[in-house]
Order: C-alpha cells, then sequence, then structure tokens
C-alpha cells in the first residue's frame, strides 16, 4: 500500500507519517499491494483532522475525523475505515462483482450480518450508471448527505439523499 499525505495549515512530521502509515497501513491486509491512500492532515479552528480516501473499484472508501489530538483521530479513521470496508465487501458479493483493490481473501471471508440498506430516497456520486442501492453505498463510504449519479433502469440523473430516522429517499426527474 502506498500512501500520499499532505498537511493543510500543518506540517507533516516524520512522525506523524510513521503514525499514519502505522495505524493506516494495519488496512494493508485488505488492500493489494498497488492501492494507493490519500491522507489529508489538517487544523480548522483549533480542531485537528485526518481525511483519508483510498480508490477502489467502483468507488472510494472515504473517512475523516476530527480531535484536539491528531494522533487519537488517526486512531479512530481507522476503525472508520475498516468499518467501510467490510459494507464496501458486502456490496461486493450481493452484486458479484470482483474485488479490484482488494486482497481476495477478505473478498471471500465470510461476514456477519450487516444493517440491510432501507432505501426512501437516492444518491449518487460517480456520473456512472449504477442502481440506487449502490449509490446509498457510495453516499455512506463518503460520508456524504446525499449522491448524485445516472439511474442504470432509466439513464436519467437521479440524486439519494439520507433522511432522518436512518432512511434513504431517491429523487427522480419528471419530464
Amino acid at each position: 500500500m502506498r500512501f500520499t499525505v499532505v498537511g493543510k495549515n500543518i506540517e507533516v512530521t516524520q512522525s506523524l507519517r510513521d503514525a499514519v502509515e502505522s495505524k493506516i497501513g494495519k488496512l494493508e491486509r485488505y488492500f493489494t499491494k498497488d492501492t494507493e491512500a490519500h491522507v489529508m492532515l489538517s487544523v480548522e479552528k483549533g480542531r485537528q483532522k485526518i481525511e483519508v480516501t483510498i480508490p477502489v473499484k467502483g468507488g472510494i472508501i472515504r473517512a475523516e475525523e476530527a480531535n484536539d489530538d491528531l494522533y487519537t483521530a488517526i486512531d479512530y479513521v481507522e476503525d472508520v475505515i475498516e468499518r467501510q470496508l467490510k459494507k464496501y465487501k458486502s456490496k461486493l458479493i450481493d452484486r458479484h462483482q470482483a474485488g479490484g483493490a482488494l486482497q481476495p481473501a477478505f473478498v471471500e471471508e465470510e461476514e456477519d450480518d450487516e444493517e440491510a440498506i432501507k432505501i426512501a430516497k437516492v444518491k449518487r456520486f460517480d456520473i456512472k450508471p449504477m442502481y440506487a442501492e449502490d449509490a446509498c453505498v457510495q453516499m455512506e463510504l463518503l460520508g456524504h448527505s446525499f449522491y448524485v449519479f445516472i439511474n442504470a433502469e432509466t439513464d436519467q440523473v437521479n440524486v439519494v439523499y439520507k433522511r432522518k430516522g436512518g432512511t434513504y429517499g431517491l429523487i427522480e426527474p419528471e419530464y
């Protein structure tokens, strides 16, 4: 796994770089060797923040955490990414897709029951054809509240979004 670590309003010291590579590096067992992790360390309004983006086939794994202590935020973001990987794995298994950047052993490993996605409304991020359920997964992986996409069933631009109560919504155009 390769790392690109950059800082915004903060100098990325060797100690910080080592902490990131050590913690996020623990996730190497899930990825192929050529997978690249983009890490942004920043300080905003006194809060120290880490954002990690890992491109994978069909989307991205993204997490961000903020804390008064950057090393604590690094610890937390590792847990978030690991949870997202399990969701992404479930998506791959449900759709019978290839894992791309994921280790085959991880994709084939047995999985515990995951929460089912209930779509009340839909959101997509990639501007490529996909199903509403996949857009919801991608929205959750990105940590956003909505996602714009092209609906694979209608070939129209749609939007999914998260509603109160843990449900999802779908916006479709009316012509």
